[in-house]
């Protein structure tokens, strides 16, 4: 069951990221299955705080699905196709990004001091990083800045490391693709874009 479960996330995960590349509303939906699959996966796995990151993940899901609609509403439903194909974003002033690196530090050492004292967590600075970049940078996509892609090449990579070490090998796999589609999404991001004003 678990095997089964996992195999559906990484399926699940790759369409997703997909859709996120096309700036496809649909993504929120996919994301919010995938996130659902992997709380128990990770459960399973004892990789606590990336489980609570897609209990999370499950909750941003529904909230980024609304903000993408609204945003689309607020275009008009009369929009022409050309308009609707457009991939729009946002850019981090230095003042933002000086706040998204303290969010991600003080969660970093909130989510480590609780796995390391409160529970059997075999990787709890992995779990930890990886968990308090992701939640960030969920929140960047949402928002649409375009530098929540650099953010998902790094975390991919540790979390594949952290997969690799616990035997997720379907889910290791996932990741790496994670990280080059996320490398891809930036390249499209920037040669497709355009910044919102």
């Amino acid at each position: 069951m678990e095997n089964l479960l996992e195999y559906f996330g990484v399926l699940s995960g790759l369409l997703y990221l997909f859709l996120e590349i096309r700036q496809h509303r649909a993504m929120w939906i996919v994301g919010f299955l995938t996130s659902l699959t992997y709380v128990f996966v990770f459960f399973f796995s004892k990789i606590y705080a990336d489980m609570g990151l897609h209990i999370y993940y499950t909750a941003i899901s529904v909230y980024g699905f609304r903000q993408w609609t609204g945003s689309r509403n607020r275009m008009g439903n009369e929009a022409p196709a050309s308009r609707q194909e457009e991939i729009i974003y946002d850019r981090l002033t230095p003042r933002l990004l000086a706040s998204v690196l303290s969010a991600i530090a003080a969660l970093f050492m909130l989510l480590y001091t609780a796995l390391r004292h409160f529970t059997d967590s075999p990787i709890p600075a992995g779990d930890a990083f990886t968990t308090a970049v992701g939640i960030v940078a969920t929140w960047m996509l949402a928002r649409r800045f375009i530098e929540h892609w650099i953010f998902w090449i790094i975390v991919n990579f540790v979390s594949a490391y952290l997969y690799c070490r616990r035997g997720l090998y379907p889910t290791l796999f996932l990741y790496i693709c994670y990280a080059i589609l996320a490398a891809i999404g930036l390249y499209t991001w920037k040669r497709k874009g355009i910044k919102k004003k």
